[in-house]
């Protein structure tokens, strides 16, 4: 079996507002998700937010905080995800990478779109009522196939 990867997802926000693309290609197609990517060797936390973010949206990440912490099999992957939250106060969203996402746009948590990929669910979740972690993360894998 494959070890682990490290996963490091950005909950973007704007005032009241959460930015979510919907995704595109092979992993979780019509997903709603944040931004995100795999951690590279040397790298932060709050840097490699900063670059997925700025990657995947053209967007420049600021107030980058920790926020929750998962571990999820996606596909007979396992994943092991640090997920932070950020602020992007400037300019708006392009799509950077059309064969992962097919648009990118700012939701109001009360319109937010379906169906959503169960790490940026919980992100959400976790930062609206003010969590780092449960348990779920620490016994057990979450999956979503």
């Amino acid at each position: 079996m494959d070890s682990p990867r490290v996963g490091v997802g950005v909950l973007v926000l704007r005032g009241d507002r959460i930015l979510l693309g919907k995704r595109c290609g092979a992993h979780m197609s019509g997903f709603f998700a944040a931004p995100g990517g795999h951690l590279e060797s040397g790298e932060s936390f709050v840097g490699c937010a900063k670059r997925e973010v700025e990657e995947e949206t053209g967007l420049v990440a600021t107030n980058v905080r920790f926020l929750l912490l998962g571990n999820y099999r996606f596909k007979g992957k396992q994943y092991v995800d640090i997920d932070m939250v950020a602020e992007c106060p400037h300019g708006e969203p392009i799509v950077r990478e059309p064969e992962k996402c097919s648009e990118w746009k700012w939701y109001r948590r009360d319109e937010l779109p379906s169906p959503l990929f169960i790490v940026t669910e919980r992100m959400i979740d976790a930062y609206i009522n003010e969590y780092f972690f449960d348990d779920k993360a620490i016994n057990q894998i979450l999956v979503q196939d």
